[in-house]
């Protein structure tokens, strides 16, 4: 059921839909490819369905021999990953990581002129005019890493750590650090309390910036009934991220730590072999579709044999009609062994309708494993669900 006009929670949704519709949101993925791997084991014989983003991780599945689709309904997602896919086309390794790993170059308008005849319309209309978030004279921060949302809150994170809490030597020392039990320490010691005692967790845990970050007001509210609310939540969640590898080559962080990436760590198709496979031709076994992942499935005319939803169903669990609709066309283009897997800022996936919930067989101690192992540490939960013939 929809919020009431003119209540507090159809505001918070208004704001959201808002920044959603007229934004880039996300510059990056922020689900962590590598578990996403162990868990679907894909091979050159499944198809992909997956939410775009950034369009890192339909890049990443690629790289496996998969046939990816790529689906999103914001517009803006798309047209990056077309950029991608465009840019290996028609780039080198070193003009390709100048805009995507080093995030932008005073020579960018040159570089998008080299890939601008491989866009279709309107992703080179978009480009036409966004091309600034590679010009670091331009860009904000200098690098196309703090645009976006996403990246504007990395940006006045950055500001923060700086400015305010002024723990940037801190932040130096974690990322010089030569072990996980170092890196522990020094966040424990220096960081730790400083971040989550001060004002930067409640600011964080505001519609607003949530709304930036592409989180809607339903995982908003299943956050909070985290222990310790949102600031605890935020509070474990860095615990985590500190204690499974180090921050200095977890990409996901470093990047928003630094404004760019570097090659030794970096998503999988930034990586020269890698992006040389791609060029020579796995790149055409992605594909762009926009809409819903309902609409796409619809569209489908042959079957599918893995489901990527990122943390999609948070956005519709006040919405189970459109949860069952969405999963009846999931159950109808499914292919023999075909899995799914999806985030939560829950810690559990007893939102799903029991429609939906009884058709899966969830394999919960190995997705419980590889979430204690994933990078981002920035989810509630993660899921691997195999799916039940009809």
């Amino acid at each position: 059921m929809l919020p009431p006009k003119g209540s507090r929670s159809w505001l918070r949704r208004e704001v959201f839909d808002f920044v959603y519709r007229n934004n880039l949101i996300y510059n990056q993925c922020w689900e962590d490819p590598a578990v996403d791997r162990e868990a679907l084991h894909l091979t050159a014989e499944d198809r992909v369905v997956v939410i775009t983003s950034a369009g890192c991780n339909a890049l990443d599945y690629a790289l496996l021999g998969a046939r990816v689709i790529a689906v999103d309904q914001n517009p803006r997602q798309n047209h990056l990953l077309e950029l991608k896919l465009a840019g290996i086309r028609a780039l080198d390794f070193d003009a390709f990581f100048t805009l995507f790993g080093d995030g932008g170059s005073s020579e960018a308008p040159e570089i998008y002129g080299a890939i601008r005849p491989e866009l279709a319309e309107p992703a080179r209309s978009f480009w036409d005019r966004e091309v600034r978030l590679f010009e670091p004279a331009r860009a904000r921060g200098h690098s196309f890493y703090y645009g976006g949302t996403s990246g504007l809150v990395a940006l006045a994170l950055r500001w923060y750590v700086d400015r305010v809490a002024h723990v940037r030597a801190a932040i130096d020392r974690l990322l010089a650090a030569d072990t996980i039990d170092d890196q522990v320490e020094i966040y424990r010691e220096r960081l730790r309390d400083r971040l989550a005692g001060g004002p930067l967790f409640g600011l964080l845990g505001s519609h607003g910036v949530l709304s930036l970050l592409g989180v809607p007001d339903a995982q908003r509210q299943m956050v909070l009934r985290h222990p310790g609310g949102f600031r605890g939540y935020l509070r474990d969640c860095l615990d985590h991220v500190m204690s499974v590898t180090l921050l200095r080559d977890n990409y996901f962080w470093h990047v928003y730590l630094t404004g760019r990436y570097e090659q030794e760590r970096c998503p999988e198709y930034l990586r020269r072999a890698n992006f040389e496979r791609l060029k020579k031709g796995l790149v055409e076994n992605v594909r762009v579709e926009m809409g819903t992942v309902t609409d796409c499935l619809a569209r489908q005319t042959e079957p599918i044999t893995a489901f990527v939803l990122l943390d999609h169903m948070d956005w519709l669990v006040r919405e189970p009609t459109l949860i069952e609709e969405e999963w009846s066309r999931i159950f109808a283009v499914a292919g023999p062994g075909a899995r799914v897997i999806f985030r939560s800022g829950a810690p559990d996936a007893r939102f799903l309708p029991p429609s939906v919930a009884q058709r899966v067989a969830f394999d919960t101690e190995r997705a419980a494993a590889l979430h204690r192992r994933d990078r981002v540490g920035t989810y509630g939960s993660f899921h691997i669900g195999h799916l039940a013939p009809a």
